[in-house]
């Protein structure tokens, strides 16, 4: 059986069509269908990628012997000869559907360094619309680390919203949140809400230091000390009349939302 045929043959056995061979081995699909037509053979780094992706030795695509077929291993996805032996504790799979030139799901995990790249990637390092991984950027981000528009992570950067136990963005929630507007543990700010609150305008909490500064110890220009310990308990009056005061043309949604944290 000529090495046309072999090649053929292996491909349906393993479900796989031209182009997503092509794919795996890093070629064209039409050298792959000028492969399987005779009309030309795979170069020395490709039939070694073809025996490790069809799990068979090189002398049976280039000659006439009995077939030895290696333990099964996952489809291979790189573009040079890769190691003989198969890591169970790697996993790969990227979809052949694609946009914006990008696979629309591309998991890559296991032990090592390995960067999954998709519209959703989820991997040991994943960059993507919806990036999931121990080191993560992109659109949405989970992750140890992140960085993205939207990020939730250990250590979550995000352009306009972080969550994390470090969070830093325009809207920042964390044990220690830095941001234009800061809720956490320790919030830093311009305008900020925790347990220490530090702000250049407005801080609200245990301890508050601010130009407008609300809580049970207060450093400010303008100062709201809470009764009996407790926020709600502060006049929304008060806190209105400061606002309209200092920020007359405070952006109407924080206003409210900064109105609704007090009873009075």
């Amino acid at each position: 059986m000529e090495i046309s045929e072999k090649l053929q043959q292996l491909r349906k056995q393993k479900g796989l069509s031209q182009e997503k061979l092509a794919d795996l081995v890093g070629v064209s699909r039409q050298a792959v269908s000028k492969w399987e037509s005779g009309q030309s053979q795979p170069e020395t780094d490709k039939l070694l990628a073809l025996s490790e992706l069809f799990g068979v030795s090189v002398d049976h695509l280039l000659k006439n012997q009995p077939e030895q077929r290696e333990e099964p291993r996952e489809a291979w996805s790189g573009h040079a000869p890769q190691p003989t032996y198969y890591d169970y504790r790697r996993y790969e799979y990227k979809s052949e559907r694609t946009l914006f030139g990008l696979p629309l799901i591309h998991i890559n995990t296991g032990r090592g360094v390995h960067v999954a790249k998709g519209i959703v990637a989820i991997g040991n390092i994943a960059v993507g619309g919806l990036a999931i991984g121990i080191v993560s950027a992109g659109g949405i981000c989970l992750g140890a680390l992140s960085l993205g528009l939207l990020s939730l992570a250990g250590l979550a950067i995000g352009l306009l919203l972080a969550a994390g136990g470090l969070a830093v963005g325009t809207l920042a929630f964390g044990g220690l949140a830095l941001g234009i507007v800061a809720v956490g543990g320790c919030a830093l700010g311009l305008f900020s809400l925790g347990g220490l609150a530090v702000a250049s305008h407005i801080a609200i909490g245990g301890y508050a230091s601010g130009h407008i500064a609300i809580g049970e110890s207060v450093n400010g220009a303008y100062t709201l000390v809470t009764p009996d310990n407790h926020i709600g308990g502060v006049s929304k009056d008060a806190v209105r009349s400061l606002i309209h005061q200092e920020y007359p043309h405070l952006w109407s949604p924080l206003k409210r939302a900064i109105l609704a944290i007090f009873n009075g």
